[in-house]
């Protein structure tokens, strides 16, 4: 093997990866998913990312990668890429300014500092001492649609809490498309700040499509709500204070959740369980299945959905469609909101959080909080990163504020 010239290969391949992370790239069609993945994990994990190409460096040079031009190159290459990798870096670890201003018009702020090197080298350290995890408690029957397990809910709380403290709780719903998706993989870094400060936090499942069908997913929403109002108290958690939370189509189905509470279409019989709640917090959530911003000028959301969630189109059911588009659904006795998006975001455009913050802003007699984060690709709070956590303190301090004011009006 020509090991400069392999070098070199590597380089670009590493630099070309790189320019995917810094400016935000939108493409449509094959290319999208990968796109995504690529800046999702060098974005989150440029740590790691740096460590390991660093020893992979080291060990080319260790065999002569220097030796000729060829792989004198590749190291300028590699150096580019690393610096551009910084700048995802500095993003991350800025990211505190941008929630500072997000939270200052509400007097907020955070009660940490961050480290410029949170979550490596453990990315996935979710686990906390005074924190434990409750499984697979059904919620409700398993109804037509569901694929298996997907009635069941997980329990993220303190140790200590018991029947009866009333402790505030939130609510977590995972993405995935409303196709994929499972309890146990999103919100952790949340859950886990939010139960060591005696929050009760609840992560559910919900049906997927194609064998279900909008509105299933936010019925299930819905149901789960129902079961906190009769059950949370066991656990130690409050039935009359409930928040909500999720990314991406969990972002929706929150958000559709806090802006329908008590409409019948979604609680087919149940209408009758208050379904309000204190407070949403939707990540890089889909607002408008219809686009009426035009605001994903490369890729309509209803061509790719229409056949697998709802089973028509807009034209064939205008009301279906129109009734769970969260930005169709604000209204002045909307709850409090905290909506975060990634300005790199490949598969929710930013623009679209930012006509649901002024729609909600104009008519919501609530507090609106938007966050819109440099260089953040979709799902970026799943990992351990200085970003993460920037985001977690964040909207605790959101959260809580909102708890004490609930407390302060009862």
């Amino acid at each position: 093997m020509n090991v400069p010239n392999a070098f070199l290969a590597l380089s670009i391949v590493g630099l070309l990866l790189s320019l995917a992370v810094v400016p935000r790239v939108r493409i449509v069609g094959g290319l999208l998913v990968p796109t995504f993945v690529v800046g999702w994990l060098r974005g989150e994990l440029v740590l790691w990312t740096l460590a390991i190409e660093a020893a992979v460096t080291a060990i080319f040079v260790s065999y002569g990668a220097l030796e000729a031009p060829t792989g004198q190159a590749g190291l300028v290459l590699t150096l580019a890429s690393w610096g551009l990798l910084l700048v995802a870096h500095r993003r991350s670890v800025a990211a505190g300014g941008t929630f500072a201003a997000a939270l200052a018009p509400e007097g907020l702020s955070v009660d940490r500092v961050v480290s410029a090197f949170h979550g490596f080298p453990n990315p996935f350290g979710f686990a906390h001492p005074d924190v434990k995890r409750l499984y697979d408690i059904p919620y409700g029957e398993s109804l037509p649609g569901d694929k298996g397990g997907r009635n069941l809910l997980d329990l993220v709380v303190p140790r200590a809490a018991a029947p009866g403290d009333r402790r505030p709780v939130l609510l977590q719903v995972h993405g995935g498309a409303w196709i994929i998706g499972d309890k146990r993989e999103q919100g952790r870094p949340l859950m886990r700040e939010m139960a060591s400060r005696g929050w009760v936090c609840v992560a559910i499942n919900y049906r997927l499509s194609p064998k279900a069908t909008m509105p299933d997913q936010i019925v299930d929403v819905k149901r789960a709500i129902a079961w906190i109002r009769e059950h949370i108290a066991e656990y130690g958690g409050d039935p009359d204070f409930v928040c909500i939370t999720g990314g991406s189509a969990g972002g929706h189905l929150s958000s559709l959740a806090a802006l329908t509470a008590n409409d019948p279409r979604f609680q087919p019989g149940f209408e009758q369980v208050d379904t309000r709640l204190a407070a949403a917090v939707p990540f890089y959530g889909v607002f408008d299945f219809l686009d009426r911003a035009d605001d994903r000028k490369l890729g309509k959301m209803a061509d790719a959905l229409g056949p697998l969630v709802f089973k028509c189109s807009p034209d064939e059911n205008p009301e279906l469609w129109e009734s769970v588009c969260p930005l169709g659904r604000v209204h002045a006795e909307a709850p409090p909101f905290f909506v975060i998006q990634g300005s790199h975001d490949s598969l929710v455009m930013a623009e679209e959080a930012v006509t649901f913050v002024a729609a909600l802003r104009e008519k919501s007699n609530a507090p609106v909080l938007f966050a819109e984060l440099e260089g953040a690709q979709h799902a970026f709070e799943i990992f351990q990163s200085p970003r993460t956590e920037h985001a977690v303190l964040a909207v605790a301090a959101f959260l809580e504020k909102v708890r004490s004011e609930g407390q302060a009006g009862a």
